[in-house]
């Protein structure tokens, strides 16, 4: 079900004439919150089996007519993305990694049955949401456009098998800072009753279904007084968070992370790995079991854990509390040393050494 086409797509526009006012705009841009006020456009590409990737283009956001048989609601073929854009110093938008992005979407898309959708038509399409709503993208400390690429089958038929007809969605929202009052240690629940994916499964793909099994195990973490909760695998060993990576900094200089084909590659996590090895620091993926994650705090060997994604960038973790159980995480230095570095990369006040940064504006 791959598309290899990479001619670039052309867009019909249809602007929002509803669209917010300046004033409307500025007001929302003030405290924009995160994914509850959307930008005034949004792209839509369909996608059919006889006829690939077509009639792309750009509208005014709003509701999306979906057939009540469609495969989507049904079967849960869907997919989706995380990605950002940053306003730099000089006016510029930028993006950061989005062929990395784009490689994840095809590898959900893969696991799914669902359409590749090539690296070219997904940068594509946030610079044509960006042109037509541009004035979107924040310019406040921390502040980003935060976008939403989506795709799932929209085909009418009750029958199981991959959908026949597709529709690739992207939508913005303007996002504040992560952390209002600045970065605070997040208390981490172990899920020991839930698993969020299986040997085999959908875990290393950006998909709902993932972050549905999540929700139930998540409201027991709030229950418990924790932030988030961690999963562990069929083996014993830390996955993820319902929707972060985890990293763990040893004495010795190491940086460890788990690492399995149930868990989501994470962009900012391989970025902030990249990072701390060009401080030299020796970087390992591999799985981690829970009782070396335990033994370490308790003897020393674990000097700092952490938990990283697009939205937060970098959590420390200040509380591991089970059943029985609550221990105190140590806090060091790095974990907010390497945030600082990337958001500096990525809102363009240093240097970006690997090229990174893609820009959408232009």
């Amino acid at each position: 079900m791959t598309d290899t086409a990479t001619a670039p797509l052309t867009f019909a526009v249809t602007r929002n004439l509803a669209a917010k006012n300046p004033a409307q705009r500025e007001a929302i841009l003030q405290d924009p919150g995160f994914g509850t006020n959307f930008t005034d456009h949004m792209v839509d590409i369909c996608w059919s089996e006889g006829g690939g990737w077509h009639r792309p283009r750009v509208q005014p956001y709003g509701p999306i007519p979906l057939d009540p048989a469609a495969a989507v609601l049904h079967y849960g073929q869907e997919i989706f993305e995380g990605i950002k854009a940053y306003r730099h110093a000089d006016g510029s938008v930028h993006t950061f990694r989005p062929d990395r992005n784009a490689a994840r979407l095809r590898n959900s898309a893969r696991r799914l049955a669902l359409p590749e959708l090539p690296t070219e038509h997904f940068i594509q399409s946030l610079r044509e949401l960006v042109a037509v709503d541009l004035d979107w993208v924040p310019s406040g400390a921390d502040q980003s456009l935060y976008f939403r690429p989506f795709m799932f089958a929209k085909e009418a038929f009750l029958g199981v098998r991959p959908a026949k007809k597709v529709a690739y969605y992207l939508i913005a929202c303007p996002a504040g800072s992560y952390f209002a009052g600045g970065v605070k240690p997040v208390s981490i629940w172990l899920s020991e009753n839930y698993a969020r994916a299986g040997k085999g499964g959908t875990g290393a793909a950006k998909t709902g279904g993932n972050y549905a099994s999540s929700l139930l195990p998540q409201a027991e973490a709030y229950e418990k007084g924790c932030d988030q909760v961690v999963f562990l695998d069929q083996d014993g060993n830390v996955e993820e968070l319902g929707g972060m990576n985890v990293v763990f900094v040893f004495k010795d200089g190491r940086v460890v992370t788990p690492e399995s084909d149930s868990i989501l590659e994470g962009i900012t996590r391989d970025s902030l790995l990249q990072l701390a090895e060009d401080r030299g620091l020796t970087v390992e993926r591999r799985a981690v079991s829970l009782q070396e994650w335990r033994d370490g705090v308790a003897n020393g060997d674990i000097t700092e854990v952490f938990a990283c994604g697009t939205a937060a960038v970098v959590t420390p973790i200040g509380a591991l509390k089970g059943e029985g159980f609550e221990e105190a995480q140590p806090q060091g230095d790095l974990a907010l040393s390497l945030r600082e570095e990337l958001t500096d990369i990525q809102y363009g006040r240093r240097e970006d050494k690997h090229g990174w940064l893609v820009r959408l504006d232009a």
